[in-house]
């Protein structure tokens, strides 16, 4: 067996890796793969020709490059233990019913405060959880399963981001009143301290593999929108404006958006 080494510069999330899974399925002759998100390495265990490995990489257009080739023993690829893969089962789903619950929360809370920033945060939260139910649904099915899966939580995050964008654009527009910023930084204070339990929950775990590494990145990214959020509202405060909130929503939509579109990449 051989273990070879990729460096893989665009590699920064648990799209790109259930992306590069995904892509690898389809190569023959793999044994096992290892990600490093934090370093964009992965190593790939294999026992064919590097070549079609190095193409299906490389047709992702992540910026893939080979760092090493060398010989590896079974050993070196050993999965974890039932008990310790039940224990991060159990973590993610923790995570994921964080999530959904506070997506809940703030949509409501954006509708009634009319606050576009806590409606894109609800949905980035949604994005996330969508991104770990994909995760957790499609292990062990076929190919087939996983790809129905991430077209369609592709096209129903695609959606969502459109209807952002068009309610934002309209707001920008329109004459709408100044969202209620009392209600967008107490909610996004409680947001945040359901982030900050996901993070802690996460930190605690010792699983240093691609999925538990995403799923930090992604709720620390789900900290800084909530930071932003609580500055927007700081803003609408201080201007008396709707501008802050809209802007502060529309970074956000463009996060959901870019997050649809690479989950639909699975797809193909």
């Amino acid at each position: 067996m051989q273990r070879t080494t990729f460096n893989i510069p665009k590699m920064d999330c648990a799209s790109e890796e259930h992306l590069i899974r995904m892509k690898l399925d389809r190569v023959g002759g793999i044994s096992g793969l290892r990600f490093d998100l934090p370093n964009r390495k992965l190593d790939v265990y294999h026992t064919n020709d590097l070549q079609p490995i190095a193409d299906a990489l490389g047709s992702l257009r992540l910026g893939s490059s080979v760092v090493e080739t060398e010989e590896a023993s079974a050993a070196a690829m050993a999965a974890p233990s039932e008990e310790s893969a039940n224990a991060d089962r159990k973590l993610l789903w923790q995570v994921l019913g964080i999530n959904s619950f506070f997506f809940v929360i703030e949509i409501a809370a954006g509708f009634i405060s009319r606050s576009m920033g806590l409606v894109a945060d609800s949905l980035d939260m949604l994005a996330d959880s969508i991104v770990y139910a994909l995760a957790l649904f499609a292990v062990g099915g076929t190919i087939a399963r996983k790809n129905g899966v991430a077209r369609a939580s592709g096209y129903f995050q695609l959606a969502l981001a459109a209807f952002g964008f068009a309610e934002v654009v309209r707001r920008f527009v329109g004459f709408e009143e100044t969202p209620a910023f009392q209600t967008m930084i107490l909610i996004s204070l409680f947001a945040l301290a359901g982030n900050s339990v996901s993070l802690y929950l996460l930190q605690k775990s010792k699983n240093k593999e691609a999925h538990m590494q995403a799923s930090l990145i992604f709720t620390s990214n789900d900290v800084v929108a909530n930071i932003g959020v609580i500055v927007a509202g700081a803003l609408v405060y201080l201007t008396d404006s709707k501008f802050p909130d809209l802007i502060i929503g529309l970074v956000i939509f463009a996060v959901v958006g870019r997050g649809a579109l690479r989950i639909l990449k699975l797809a193909r």
